[in-house]
């Protein structure tokens, strides 16, 4: 009889089975890095066949932009929703900081790893339009609340977003407390604003004789 149950495998349903194979995908991802990523590898960790493998998706390259796209909108639809809901800048790059670093606090890297991959990232481009969007919404509020030329709010806005990348990787390898990383991310891009703004305006200003 125990020999009999092992044989038998559980069933279930074709969605159910896709997202187990993300997900084993997304945690192999995770935890070994894309270099031990294959349809091999993500089918025993699912417990999925090779074959049935490919009935889900016919390629490797077709499962990882499924995941990419799969995370991505996951954490998209987050930080949109706290983006909607801030009052002050602060607010803004609060909410959106947190939901970014508690993503990969509770996922790992996994959406990093797949866009420094050129196969996988030219696969999705809805993958650069969401940091393009991102990129304008921040600085057309600069612009507004800042008083800062497009072209330098642009600019700013752009380099700032990659702050919370650096620091999602720094909190996979510290012991750094979560809060306060989120609260030295925050101040450094706040910070890269702010003192843009004055260094700016100060370098540019007109010399009064």
């Amino acid at each position: 009889m125990e020999q009999l149950a092992q044989k038998t495998k559980r069933r279930f349903s074709p969605e159910v089975r896709r997202s187990m194979i993300l997900d084993s995908a997304a945690e192999l991802i995770s935890t070994s890095g894309m270099s031990k990523v294959s349809m091999e590898a993500i089918g025993q960790k699912a417990d999925v066949s090779k074959s049935l493998m490919y009935k889900y998706f016919d390629s490797l390259s077709h499962l990882l932009k499924e995941l990419l796209k799969r995370e991505l909108t996951i954490r998209w639809k987050r930080q949109v929703a706290v983006a909607e809901k801030a009052t002050t800048f602060e607010e803004l790059v609060r909410g959106t900081t947190h939901v970014y670093l508690s993503f990969i606090a509770e996922r790992g890297l996994i959406i990093e790893p797949l866009l420094a991959d050129p196969s996988i990232a030219k696969l999705y481009h809805p993958a650069r339009y969401n940091r393009e969007v991102a990129v304008k919404y921040f600085s057309d509020l600069v612009v507004k609340n800042f008083d800062m030329p497009p072209e330098i709010a642009l600019a700013v806005t752009d380099i700032s977003l990659g702050i919370p990348a650096a620091a999602g990787e720094f909190l996979l390898r510290s012991d750094m407390d979560l809060q306060e990383l989120e609260d030295v991310t925050v101040s450094m891009m706040i910070g890269t604003y702010t003192m843009a703004r004055f260094d700016y305006f100060t370098r540019k200003k007109k010399l009064e004789r």
